[in-house]
């Protein structure tokens, strides 16, 4: 609940210090004194936008702070998640500067806008007259009946569901959109991965190819040297293996009595295994290289295909070509199988379509008992308030089309006049009568709700007498469980607080005052009488009082 609100330097407001019971706190005001702007300095404390805010000074910021106690809200996991310090006592900041500029904390620490408004909807419900055109609202409609029902997990199954229903139709459109457009290429594809196919590549042909196409085209020169190598080791007298075999005989016969000849004939013993070896790999090579115009024909053509298969795609290696080749071949497939991956997401989403109609059902059969206690709890306050023949029910009415709530539609049928057919709320109320059942729809969701904080800024528009009398006792009951804070203009409900503060203006700037047991029987005389106060005025704000 809020503790304690300061608000500096905001329109009309120099310095303001508001400290709240944990009951029901009354602020009273004449029009004009600033309720409104003290109103709207909360909002920007709870995460409201900054629009056009003024500065009393404009080369100062504006500051507003609140200090609240969060203590059995189970706020834990909002702070948890927010990577913010949870304390029992909380203290938010919203700080504006002259140029606009505005920053927010909680316990000191800076967050976004969006976080603060967050926690904003965890600790103060705000109700203004104006609010009562959320009737109109189809959201604000179906909130109180979930409230009520306590369908909460439920609702938040059934949208878990809905949401991933609503992807598996996103990426159904995308796969028949997409089929459509590969459709377009599927001759052409067809076409691509067939030449692919038909070239069968292989990692590193062409090196080979063109290395096997470099020795045919040169084979016979190649003849050539290979026979001349041959004919200068082996022609018989004049080769070169003759003529060292011969040398190495005589000096093997000269080891005996000249050591360095064997020596010699045994190093020639070697020199004469190698080109032995040598000769027989020319024998072999001979052999091997040998023209042949067909495999030479057969490896160019395999190169020019490489090639203008390369040029073609824009590539410089076999390696590149194999890999477009990979993607036009995955293009096609997936072509082949869309059909067969479109049926299969259409089974998906009817599956899911199944399981949120299911989840949908239940949360329709919550909220057909929640609406007829929500229906009969209303009814019987706005007796109370001074409407006998009244006639108010909710009516959930099932749809065929889901939405992200469910599939219900939630009207609200009124009559305050038991001789008028009953009509939707919004179209038929006063706006008195709107005060009325806004009001007894924000008891009701109190009971239900774990708010710590409700603000009523002038709901009782419209009422008098013994009807805001009846308002009065319905909003100090909400105090026994929760804190309520109510600006009225009514002697009769003000008389029901616990504290009293009047907002006044005086000098150009807006103040507010917390009055004592005195101050606040001449308040209600005021307000009774106007400015000059009767004794008559004095006595009956005495007995309202009491």
């Amino acid at each position: 609940m809020l503790r304690h609100l300061t608000v500096e330097n905001y329109a009309l407001i120099e310095q303001l210090d508001l400290e709240l019971d944990s009951r029901l706190s009354i602020i009273t005001g004449e029009t004009g004194a600033g309720k409104s702007i003290l109103m709207g300095a909360l909002g920007l404390l709870l995460g409201n936008k900054n629009d056009n805010t003024t500065f009393r000074d404009a080369s100062r910021s504006c500051i507003i702070e609140g200090t609240f106690d969060v203590v059995g809200y189970a706020l834990e996991s909002f702070f948890e998640d927010n990577d913010l310090d949870y304390e029992p006592q909380m203290v938010v900041r919203r700080m504006i500067s002259p140029a606009g500029k505005s920053r927010a904390f909680v316990n000191d620490m800076p967050v976004q806008l969006s976080v603060l408004k967050e926690l904003g909807s965890h600790l103060i419900d705000i109700h203004s007259q104006h609010q009562n055109l959320i009737l109109s609202d189809d959201s604000f409609r179906l909130h109180v009946v979930d409230t009520v029902a306590g369908a909460g997990e439920k609702l938040s199954r059934y949208r878990s569901t809905y949401a991933s229903l609503r992807q598996a139709e996103r990426a159904l459109a995308d796969m028949i959109a997409s089929a459509d457009a590969l459709r377009k290429d599927e001759e052409w594809l067809r076409y691509q991965v067939a030449e692919f196919e038909a070239a069968a590549l292989r990692v590193g042909e062409l090196e080979e190819a063109e290395a096997e196409l470099s020795v045919l085209e040169n084979s016979e020169q190649i003849g050539e040297s290979l026979a001349l190598l041959r004919q200068s080791l082996d022609a018989e007298q004049i080769g070169v293996l003759e003529q060292l075999s011969v040398s190495e005989n005589m000096l093997s016969k000269l080891s005996e009595g000249y050591r360095a000849g064997g020596e010699l004939a045994e190093r020639l013993r070697s020199v004469v295994a190698e080109l032995k070896d040598i000769s027989a790999t020319a024998a072999d090579e001979a052999e091997r290289v040998e023209a042949n115009p067909e495999r030479q024909q057969k490896l160019s053509d395999r190169i020019n295909v490489i090639y203008s298969l390369c040029q073609k795609h824009r590539v410089q290696s076999v390696e590149e070509l194999i890999k477009v080749g990979e993607e036009y071949a995955a293009r096609l497939s997936a072509i082949t199988h869309s059909d067969e991956n479109i049926t299969n997401q259409r089974s998906l989403i009817a599956s899911l379509t199944e399981q949120a109609t299911e989840q949908a059902a239940e949360l329709h059969a919550l909220r057909e008992v929640a609406a007829r206690e929500v229906s009969q709890g209303v009814r019987d306050m706005l007796r109370r308030l001074g409407m006998e023949e009244v006639h108010f029910e909710i009516v959930v009415e099932a749809c065929s089309e889901l939405t992200p709530a469910g599939a219900d539609k939630v009207r609200y049928m009124f009559s305050a006049n038991a001789r008028i057919a009953p009509q939707p709320v919004e179209k038929i109320a006063s706006g008195g009568e709107l005060s009325r059942v806004m009001l007894s729809l924000k008891a009701l969701l109190a009971t239900h709700s774990k708010l710590p904080t409700i603000i009523f800024d002038e709901i009782d528009t419209g009422v008098s007498g013994r009807i805001a009398d009846a308002m009065g006792d319905i909003i100090r009951s909400l105090s026994l469980n929760m804190q309520v804070v109510a600006i009225t203009h009514l002697p009769q409900v003000a008389a029901k607080g616990d504290s009293h503060f009047v907002v006044y203006k005086e000098q150009s700037r807006t103040h507010l005052s917390r009055l004592t047991s005195e101050e606040r029987v001449e308040e209600i005389a005021k307000m009774l009488s106007g400015s000059d106060i009767t004794a008559a005025a004095l006595e009956q704000a005495k007995i309202l009082l009491q």
